[in-house]
């Protein structure tokens, strides 16, 4: 696990402000084989302002939570895609949920992650992970249920290694993560953890066309960079 240096007020200005911060900090991925996958919603800025920053490839990586139904905050686990799925026996239990309602949870969630799948890659292939350092990045991190699947995603894809890097996240959280990934980079860990948004100036929910936008600049960019490439 590595930290990296705290913000000089504390907070971020908003989700563009985190991810140039971060950019600092992987800054040794520069210009290599690494592609960064953002968790839509609110991670997909953060994770562009990287990719963008470092030269890097931008991708999603879409997963659900599985909430309980009558508190949906509250996370009893999460699936993603290409079959990952995280659950939290223990929350379930004292939710009261039994298997059959969690399958059809499940189910309906499995169902979002492709529909949410198609629509932030607005018909294009997923970038290839395979063989590549994958950089999983979210806004910040809570309970860790999503950004675990998330990381379960990126390995199941044949990567070379995974990466996660989050603004903020509780010190507990970091730990129960430390086995799902090669490295960890966060900005910052307190003690007094509250919510992620509360480590935010702007935290503005971030909207399904400004994900797409973001994903088709930056395929954009990687489409003109190889260009320049195949022109050298």
């Amino acid at each position: 696990m590595r930290l990296g240096a705290s913000s000089a007020r504390g907070r971020f200005l908003d989700r563009a402000d985190a991810g140039r911060q971060l950019a600092r900090a992987l800054e040794h991925y520069r210009d290599t084989d690494t592609v960064v996958a953002g968790l839509p919603r609110g991670g997909v800025p953060v994770a562009f302002e990287i990719a963008d920053s470092l030269g890097l490839d931008l991708d999603v990586i879409v997963v659900r939570k599985l909430g309980v139904p009558y508190q949906p905050e509250l996370a009893m686990g999460a699936v993603g895609e290409h079959g990952a799925r995280v659950l939290n026996s223990a929350v379930a239990a004292a939710a009261g949920i039994g298997d059959a309602e969690l399958a059809a949870i499940e189910q309906r969630e499995t169902a979002e992650v492709v529909r949410r799948a198609d629509l932030f890659r607005a018909g294009r292939e997923g970038v290839a992970l395979a063989g590549r350092t994958v950089i999983v990045v979210d806004d910040g991190v809570a309970t860790g249920a999503t950004t675990r699947a998330a990381c379960q995603v990126a390995r199941a894809a044949g990567t070379r290694g995974v990466v996660l890097a989050v603004p903020v996240a509780p010190a507990e959280s970091l730990a129960e993560l430390a086995d799902a990934v090669d490295e960890l980079v966060c900005l910052q860990a307190p003690l007094g953890f509250g919510s992620v948004g509360e480590w935010y100036e702007n935290f503005a929910q971030t909207a399904d066309a400004e994900v797409i936008a973001l994903l088709e600049r930056a395929a954009r960019r990687g489409a003109a960079s190889g260009e320049d490439r195949t022109n050298t």
